[in-house]
Formats: structure tokens, C-alpha cells, sequence
């Protein structure tokens, strides 16, 4: 019983001491309408892992708007740099998503098929983080579709997100 206790104990203090973000990725919500919160969990102090979720409210028929409906992206961070304030990385990511592809027909209305597929891509950006633990991260990068044959090929990955380290 005190060996679990003990593992337990450890486990919680793990977690509690980690350095943790919770980041909204601004520039999608004020220019797209769509909504990506996304969590970042340290492992060391140049890689970390986390997950971002994203739901689309712009409506299909709009010109200007991300082809996914809803996706959640899973990604592992490595830093190039070492400064506390302005950091470098590089990005793996894996995503799985939906979303409708608009199909083009002579003299019918806007027809959409609905597609599920999931992506693998690399980004790259740099993150601002503050002494109060206030951060802005800028990134970008591509991705490519696998498996649906309905989706589109290249999947992007930009985003500002403001959020809060502790």
C-alpha cells in the first residue's frame, strides 16, 4: 500500500510542478470564425507534447473558410532555442478531421460531400512567453491528407494563439 501511495504521490507532484499552456488560437476566431483551444504539456525543456481541437461555425457556402468542420490535432514540439522569452521550434503533427468537399456539377445547386480523413504534416514558428506567464505563439506549416480520397490533398496549419503558461 505505501509503494502505491509513494507512486501516486510522485505522479500527482509530476504533474502539479510540470510547466503546462493553454493557448486560443486568435487569428482563427477573429478572422474565420472558427474556434481552436489547444493544451501543451512539457516533457523537458525543449520538447513537449499537446492538442489542439478545432470546430468550424462559418458556413459552407462562405469564399473564404478552412475545408475541416471539426479536427483534433495531436503534436510534439522540439525548442531550437534556449532563451526564456523568445523561443524557435519545429512541429510534427498528426491530424484527423472532417469536413464537406464542395462538388462542382453544371447547372445544379452547391452540393457538398461530407469526408473524414487524417493528416501528417510539420510546422514551424516562434513563441513569445512573458514573465507572468502570458504567451503568443506564431506558426505555420503543411500537412497532407491520407486516406480519403474525397478530401483535399494539403491540409494547412497557421495560427497566433494568445494563452497562459503555468
Amino acid at each position: 500500500m505505501k509503494k502505491i501511495l509513494l507512486i501516486f504521490t510522485l505522479f500527482i507532484a509530476t504533474i502539479t510542478l510540470a510547466q503546462q499552456e493553454v493557448k486560443l488560437n486568435i487569428a482563427n476566431a477573429l478572422i474565420l470564425k472558427t474556434i481552436d483551444i489547444s493544451y501543451e504539456y512539457y516533457l523537458s525543456g525543449d520538447t513537449s507534447i499537446g492538442i489542439s481541437g478545432l470546430y468550424n461555425f462559418e458556413q459552407k457556402s462562405a469564399d473564404f473558410r478552412y475545408n475541416e468542420e471539426s479536427m483534433v490535432t495531436p503534436y510534439l514540439r522540439h525548442y531550437f532555442t534556449s532563451d526564456r522569452v523568445w523561443n524557435l521550434f519545429g512541429e510534427g503533427f498528426f491530424g484527423i478531421g472532417t469536413g464537406y468537399k464542395k462538388i462542382e456539377i453544371a447547372g445544379e445547386p452547391n452540393i457538398y460531400e461530407k469526408y473524414s480523413d487524417s493528416a501528417l504534416g510539420i510546422s514551424f514558428g516562434a513563441k513569445y512567453i512573458s514573465e507572468s506567464g502570458f504567451l503568443v505563439d506564431i506558426y505555420g506549416g503543411i500537412g497532407r491528407n491520407l486516406f480519403s480520397a474525397n478530401s483535399p490533398i494539403l491540409l494547412p496549419r497557421v495560427g497566433v494563439n494568445v494563452g497562459w503558461k503555468f
